[in-house]
C-alpha cells in the first residue's frame, strides 16, 4: 500500500464524489418510480441519463447549497433543468434532501469501509508474518515504562494482530447493518407516494444495492453514530501499535526501526536522525478521526422529525472520521511493510537493569522450596543488592549463600534464562494466527 489509499480517502469523500452519489439516488428513484406506475418510462429514463456529474457544475453547487442549506437543493434545480421539459415534473417526486444527502453518504460510507478493511487486512497480514517469523525473539515486556519479564517480538506482534483483526468483522458487519437506504419524504411518512411508498422504498434500495430499514431514520443517527465509533475504536488500535513502534525506536531502545527510504525520516538539522515518521503520522492521523467521534455523538440529539444542527454537523465530521482513519490505516501499513526488527538489540536489552527482569522467575524457582512470601522476600533481596552493588542478579544471587543454597545449578540456570520464561508464548501466538486466518477466510468471501 501507498500514499493512494489517502488519495482515496479524499476522492471518495470529495463533492464530486458526493453529487455522482446523489446522482444515483435520484436515478434510481426514478427508475423505481417508473416500475412502480407512478410515473412514465420514458421520463424516469431522460432523469437517470442526466445524472450524470459531469453535467453539473460543481462550484455553483457548493455555493448555492450553501445559500439553500443542502447541496440537494440547487443540485434538484440544475437536473430539472437538464432534463427535456416532459420529465421536469417527476424529478425528485416524493423525496426530500435530506433522503439525497443520507443515501449518498451511506453510499460513500460504504465504499470508504471497503477501502478501510482492505488496509486493515494488508497490515494484518504482515503483523501475522511477524509473529511466525520472531516467535523465538526474546525481549523485556514492559510494565508502566519499565522492563517486567521476558516476552517475545512474536507474542507482542500477536497481540497487535489480534486487536486488528477483531476490527475487521465490526467494519464488515456495520457495512451491511447500519449503511441502509434513507427514504421517507419530507417528514418519515412517504405520504406524497400514497399507498406506493414501501414498493418505491423496496424498488430504491435494490436499485442501490442497500438495505431497506424498518422505518425511515432522519432524526434517529444511531446508524452512522455506529459506524463512526467503530472508526474511533480502531484508529485507537491503530494509535497504540504505533506508539509501540516508536517507543521501541528510540535511541535507548533501538529494538526496531522503520524501512529506509529516500529522504524518510531524516532531520534538518541532524544528519544522524532516523525517525520513525510513519508510525508518528499514524498516531497523529488516529488520534484526529479518534476527536471526530464526540463530534458526532454530541450530534445525535435532533429535533423531532428533522434536525437542526445535528445533522448538518455530520457532513464535515464523517468524512473527517473516515479520511483521518484511512490516513491512520496507510502510515500504519507503511510503518509495518519494511519494518527493521533488531532481534539482537532486543537480547541485549534484557540485560538491562542488571538482567532483573527475571525476579519474577527467580522467585518462582524459590518458592518451590520456601513458599511465596519467603521467595519474594529474598528475591527483593538479591534484586537490591544487584542494583547498590551495579551487578547481574546471576551476580548478586551467587553472592547470597542462603539463595544460592536453595537452588541447585541448573534450577539457577533455567529460573535466569529469559527464553526459558516464556509460559504459553507460543500457544498465544498459535491463537492468536488461527484466529487470524478464520477472519481472513470469512473476509474472502
Amino acid at each position: 500500500m501507498t500514499a493512494s489509499t489517502v488519495g482515496e480517502g479524499e476522492r471518495i469523500f470529495s463533492t464530486g464524489a458526493h453529487v455522482a452519489h446523489i446522482l444515483r439516488f435520484e436515478a434510481g428513484l426514478a427508475r423505481a418510480e417508473a416500475r412502480a406506475g407512478i410515473i412514465p418510462n420514458e421520463a424516469a429514463s431522460a432523469i437517470a441519463d442526466t445524472c450524470r456529474v459531469d453535467l453539473f457544475d460543481l462550484a455553483a453547487l457548493e455555493r448555492d447549497g450553501l445559500h439553500a442549506g443542502t447541496l440537494a437543493i440547487p443540485l434538484v434545480q440544475q437536473l430539472i433543468a437538464r432534463v427535456p421539459v416532459a420529465a421536469r415534473p417527476y424529478v425528485h417526486w416524493g423525496a426530500t434532501s435530506q433522503d439525497a444527502i443520507d443515501t449518498a453518504r451511506a453510499l460513500q460510507m460504504r465504499e470508504g469501509l471497503d477501502v478501510l478493511v482492505a488496509d486493515l487486512v494488508g497490515a494484518s497480514d504482515v503483523l501475522a508474518t511477524l509473529a511466525e517469523s520472531h516467535r523465538l525473539s526474546v525481549m523485556p515486556g514492559r510494565t508502566l515504562l519499565q522492563q517486567a519479564v521476558p516476552i517475545t517480538f512474536g507474542l507482542k506482534a500477536a497481540r497487535w494482530l489480534g486487536a486488528v483483526s477483531r476490527q475487521i468483522p465490526v467494519l464488515r458487519t456495520l457495512r451491511h447493518d447500519a449503511l441502509v437506504l434513507q427514504f421517507g419524504g419530507a417528514a418519515g411518512t412517504l405520504a406524497a407516494l400514497g399507498k406506493h411508498g414501501q414498493e418505491v422504498a423496496e424498488l430504491l434500495a435494490a436499485e442501490l444495492a442497500l438495505p431497506l430499514p424498518d422505518l425511515p431514520w432522519h432524526a434517529e443517527r444511531d446508524r452512522p453514530a455506529r459506524v463512526v465509533v467503530a472508526l474511533g475504536v480502531t484508529a485507537g488500535i491503530i494509535a497504540k501499535i504505533a506508539r509501540d513502534l516508536v517507543l521501541m525506536a528510540q535511541t535507548e531502545v533501538a529494538e526496531l526501526a522503520e524501512g529506509v527510504a529516500p529522504g524518510k525520516g531524516t532531520s534538518s538539522a541532524m544528519p544522524q536522525k532516523r525517525n520513525p515518521v510513519d508510525a508518528t503520522n499514524a498516531i497523529a492521523a488516529a488520534q484526529l478521526a479518534i476527536g471526530t467521534v464526540p463530534v458526532v455523538l454530541s450530534a445525535m440529539a435532533q429535533e423531532h422529525e428533522r434536525g437542526a444542527g445535528g445533522w448538518q454537523t455530520e457532513w464535515t465530521a464523517i468524512p473527517d472520521a473516515f479520511r483521518h482513519m484511512m490516513r491512520a490505516a496507510m502510515h500504519l501499513r507503511c510503518s509495518l511493510d519494511a519494518l527493521d526488527v533488531r532481534a539482537d538489540r532486543m537480547r541485549v536489552n534484557l540485560e538491562e537493569a542488571s538482567g532483573t527482569l527475571m525476579a519474577e522467575s527467580l522467585s518462582t524457582a524459590l518458592a518451590a522450596h520456601v513458599g511465596r512470601p519467603e521467595a519474594m522476600r529474598l528475591t527483593a533481596n538479591v534484586v537490591e543488592q544487584a542494583f547498590r552493588a551495579r551487578m547481574t542478579l546471576r551476580e548478586a544471587v551467587s553472592r547470597d549463600t542462603h539463595v544460592s543454597a536453595l537452588l541447585q545449578g541448573w534450577e539457577l540456570d533455567r529460573a535466569l534464562d529469559p527464553a526459558a520464561y516464556l509460559g504459553s508464548t507460543n500457544a498465544l501466538i498459535d491463537r492468536a494466527l488461527r484466529s487470524w486466518r478464520e477472519v481472513r477466510e470469512a473476509t474472502a468471501e
